[in-house]
């Protein structure tokens, strides 16, 4: 267990609302009240350095089972906790799909350094024809219920699914994606898909999807969540139905808020994606949909492939980039640097915002509970180079980018998870 003063570090715990600079003590792995002695801890000197509760993905794929050679429970565990986190929801598009309770079961290890949450399929085999045993999967552990790569097309189907859900207090989370609408369509228009004739992705699409789920949100009640946004359309419509006070939630993931279709730079596979990059104009709905709360959470949709596969080109690569270990320094760069977003509410959407959609207790840092925290360095500029992940995958689209924010200490339940130190201190 660990034990650690956290010198004059920056406190940010939304839950708390504060915001100070303080000494963090930490004995055992228990956070100790203010003023409790200090005696025989390991002091860091953390001034300049942030110390929030550990951060919340509800957004990754793990590849496990079904594609061990691009990411498992192990490997995504790790990068998980070298990128700041110590909650993730694993999706259930695996081989087989997450549908059962034994596959809810092999999901959740106490061994690992994150505490994994798995989210369970909507319908049987993912196949969007027939629901899913919700009420059974919910008793077993299913934190949220998606068929996330694939959008249940099918009103009725969604609808019981939703019914179901909503007994059962669990959302549902949905890849917003109109499969007739989106053809076979891969990129956003942008001048570089014209010049290489690619397959164009319609923003309606998105937000045709979203239109629905919002309507069957107010018919049945279910917490509906849509992932990875990518239309000013969807912000806009998502922003109407909160302020209807439907109960809807959109994620906001590090690869759209930071890059733009018209960012693409060539004719490069680690900028593909389902949903696709947006356009300028979506990037900055995007923004502005987290800036005044209308997205309540960031995720990054961390999803591998293997090296091979991801070098045939945009037009021949599988759809997926990972995000675990630059989503720190990609949403701090994009929203509090360029975009003045308090560090406070920032916090937020990696911690409140999750628990809050999976109906958990906020994260927080509390005296006498165990220490689950990271410890963030903002001040030292740092490149991406993907040869370091703790992912088996190196697909990224942020590789030689410079950020200035990094975590270099996870704990979970009170140990170190992560250090980027030696012999813990920096």
């Amino acid at each position: 267990m660990t034990n650690v003063v956290l010198a004059n570090v920056r406190v940010l715990d939304p839950s708390a609302k504060r915001d100070e600079t303080a000494d963090l003590i930490i004995r055992n792995g228990i956070l100790q009240p203010p003023g409790a002695s200090a005696d025989g801890l390991t002091r860091i000197e953390a001034a300049g350095l942030l110390a929030a509760p550990g951060f919340w993905d509800v957004h990754v794929h793990f590849r496990d089972p079904g594609n061990p050679l691009a990411e498992t429970r192990r490997t995504g565990a790790e990068a998980a906790a070298a990128g700041g986190f110590t909650h993730v929801v694993t999706m259930p598009n695996t081989v087989p799909p997450g549908d059962s309770p034994a596959w809810l079961r092999e999901q959740i290890e106490d061994s690992l350094p994150v505490k994994i949450l798995p989210s369970a399929c909507i319908t049987r085999r993912r196949q969007g024809r027939e629901v899913a045993d919700i009420g059974t999967l919910a008793r077993n552990g299913a934190s949220a219920f998606t068929d996330d790569g694939a959008m249940v097309a099918n009103d009725e189907v969604m609808r019981e699914a939703m019914r179901r859900a909503a007994a059962a207090g669990k959302p549902v989370m949905d890849h917003a994606v109109v499969p007739g609408l989106a053809g076979n369509g891969i990129v956003r228009a942008c001048p570089l898909a014209r010049r290489l004739n690619w397959p164009v992705f319609p923003p309606e699409a998105e937000t045709e999807a979203v239109a629905r789920d919002i309507r069957l949100c107010r018919e049945t009640g279910c917490a509906t969540h849509i992932q990875h946004i990518s239309c000013a359309g969807s912000v806009a419509a998502i922003r109407a139905a909160r302020a209807q006070e439907l109960p809807v939630t959109g994620e906001a993931s590090p690869h759209h808020l930071a890059l733009a279709a018209e960012d693409i730079p060539d004719d490069d596979g680690n900028y593909r994606m389902n949903p696709p990059l947006g356009n300028r104009a979506d990037v900055r709905a995007i923004r502005d949909g987290v800036l005044d709360s209308t997205l309540t959470l960031f995720a990054t949709d961390h999803a591998p492939h293997t090296a091979e596969s991801k070098t045939r080109g945009f037009l021949h690569a599988p759809f997926g980039v990972i995000g675990l270990e630059t989503a720190i320094g990609v949403t701090w760069k994009v929203m509090v640097e360029e975009e003045r977003m308090p560090p406070l509410d920032w916090v937020a959407r990696w911690t409140r915002g999750p628990a809050a959609l999976l109906r958990e207790p906020a994260p927080a840092l509390t005296p006498g509970e165990p220490a689950d925290l990271v410890l963030i360095d903002p001040r030292t500029p740092w490149q991406v180079n993907p040869g370091t992940f703790r992912s088996l995958s190196r697909n990224t689209p942020f590789a030689g980018w410079t950020l200035n924010a990094r975590p270099v200490l996870t704990l979970y339940g009170g140990r170190t998870t992560f250090s980027a130190w030696t012999k813990g201190t920096p």
